[in-house]
């Protein structure tokens, strides 16, 4: 046996060990859960049509709604969801196998106006601070969300808000290695009806009181570069919201100013016109800093995402909500699944038949192809639609006519007088520019309905691709390493007797 056969037959091994540990329930693997993700025609989910609020809402609004609503989805790990405009104001998602729909839909549709509010003039008229939980007014909300000069105090003007993480919440502007501040928020109140709205509710938001003006917004979510959900806080285990700023960010650079010059002062973190907290500044913030509190990790995520997906430029009311049942079923599944095995076991039979030494081999490479190909649709993970099925059972084709190729070549040179050894080197290396060049082209159509499935909503079209894309690329693999390595073995030990026998099907 060649010193190279060993070598990879000592990878291949290593490999199938892997893939079976992925396969199998399992904990995990580096650090991250391995599940298999049916897709919305398997296991059901939910179909939600909204509709813009504004009547004159243009297409570039509704396409940069629908992206935001794409990036956001698949943030909270909504896998192959279906976003798509329909008619000039409606956007349509489905959300396959989603466990808590309400939270899911209520993050859909926020615009997530993240600010941080200059609270410094606060003291100048010893008037109380606006509480953690209350609503205030700022001129940024003025100049968004109802085209008003930024000037013109509006006191009946509302602060529309959704906001994720719970009530009580406290917030930290930091720099390392100065102590972290935090304000302790409380329960914000019920929402009132608008006869008897009090002070710093949604429905009449605190003013300053020293101006009876909007607040001043020093910086909103543009100046922000990146958001994430990790460990922190007080030994580190809790979790916060991690931000850096945008330093190019002109609003980024007024709040480094800002902060610069107001050491000492509050600086309120408000999301949707709720103060989340109102941290005393204690020291010039450049690069970023960290929004800590009593999240879970679900709560942490999701600002997370509001933060780093952006906010829609349009804000949207449901019109009609389902919930959507599996299309196919549980016994359709089974059925589906024993058909599959069915039709791979007529298929090795095939190749055993009919290629006897040569087939055997094959039928072991397209175990270890299919096992390494679950295996990723657990790790990525890949939601598994029918469309994604499909691409799979077209890339398992591809590797068995892949196999069929080199077997055929082989067979040639058998007939022309080579040994087997010499014929089997021969069949791979001839055989192996046919593979490559029509598996690359395979997978440059995939990839062009990868990016365009993706631009017009098609997810289906998108799972599809990916699954094919995986299978084609695998397949480079299986077909030539795995099936050479395989062959090699038998071989070893069967000898120039397997030529002679016509086990190889010559």
């Amino acid at each position: 046996m060649r010193r190279e056969t060993i070598g990879w037959l000592v990878v291949v091994i290593a490999i199938a060990i892997l893939c079976t540990y992925m396969i199998l329930p399992n904990p995990g693997l580096f650090g991250r859960p391995i599940e298999v993700r049916p897709g919305l025609d398997i296991q059901g989910g939910v179909r939600v049509l909204m509709r813009a609020d504004q009547a004159d809402v243009t297409p570039e609004q509704m396409a940069e709604v629908r992206r935001v609503i794409d990036r956001r989805v698949n943030a909270i790990g909504v896998a192959e969801p279906i976003v798509q405009t329909a008619g000039s104001n409606r956007i349509i998602v489905e959300l396959p196998g989603i466990q808590n729909p309400d939270a899911a839909i209520d993050l859909i549709r926020q615009t997530a106006l993240l600010e941080f509010v200059d609270f410094s003039a606060i003291g100048g008229c010893t008037a109380p601070m606006p509480p953690a939980g209350s609503y205030i007014l700022t001129n940024r909300q003025l100049a968004l969300r109802q085209a008003a000069p930024e000037s013109a105090p509006t006191p009946e003007a509302t602060a529309e808000v959704a906001a994720t993480a719970e009530p009580t919440a406290e917030a930290t502007a930091e720099t390392a290695p100065t102590a972290q501040p935090t304000a302790e928020a409380t329960p914000a109140p019920p929402e009132p009806t608008p006869e008897a709205s009090p002070p710093g509710s949604k429905a009449n938001p605190f003013l300053n009181p020293c101006t009876n003006l909007p607040f001043n917004t020093v910086m909103t979510g543009a100046g922000l570069r990146d958001a994430q959900a990790r460990l922190g806080g007080q030994g580190g285990t809790q979790y916060v919201v991690g931000f850096e700023l945008n330093t190019g960010s002109p609003e980024a650079q007024a709040f480094a100013a800002h902060t610069g010059a107001n050491i000492g002062q509050p600086l309120a973190i408000v999301l949707d016109g709720e103060v989340l907290s109102a941290p005393i500044i204690q020291a010039r913030l450049d690069d970023g800093g960290e929004i800590t509190g009593n999240f879970t990790r679900e709560e942490a995520i999701t600002l997370a995402v509001q933060l780093r997906s952006g906010a829609l430029p349009v804000s949207l009311s449901i019109e009609s909500r389902e919930q959507v049942g599996a299309t196919l079923g549980a016994e359709s599944v089974a059925q589906a699944v024993r058909a599959g095995v069915l039709g791979i076991l007529t298929i090795f039979i095939f190749l055993i038949v009919y290629y006897r030494i040569g087939g055997l081999a094959a039928a072991l490479a397209l175990i270890l192809f299919g096992m390494i190909n679950f295996a990723l649709y657990k790790y990525i993970p890949v939601t598994l639609t029918l469309s994604a099925i499909t691409g799979f059972l077209i890339s398992i084709g591809s590797a068995i006519d892949g196999n069929i190729l080199i077997f055929e070549r082989v067979k040639e040179e058998l007939r022309n007088g080579r040994k087997l050894n010499k014929a089997v080197e021969l069949g791979f290396s001839r055989a192996w520019a046919t593979i490559r060049d029509s598996n690359i082209s395979t997978i440059l159509i995939a990839l062009i309905l990868y990016f365009f499935g993706g631009q017009f909503g098609a997810s289906a079209v998108r799972g599809f691709a990916i699954t094919l894309i995986i299978g084609l690329i695998i397949n480079l693999f299986t077909a030539v390493v795995v099936t050479r390595v395989f062959l090699d073995v038998l071989l070893a030990i069967g000898g120039e007797r397997l030529a002679r026998t016509k086990l190889f099907g010559q």
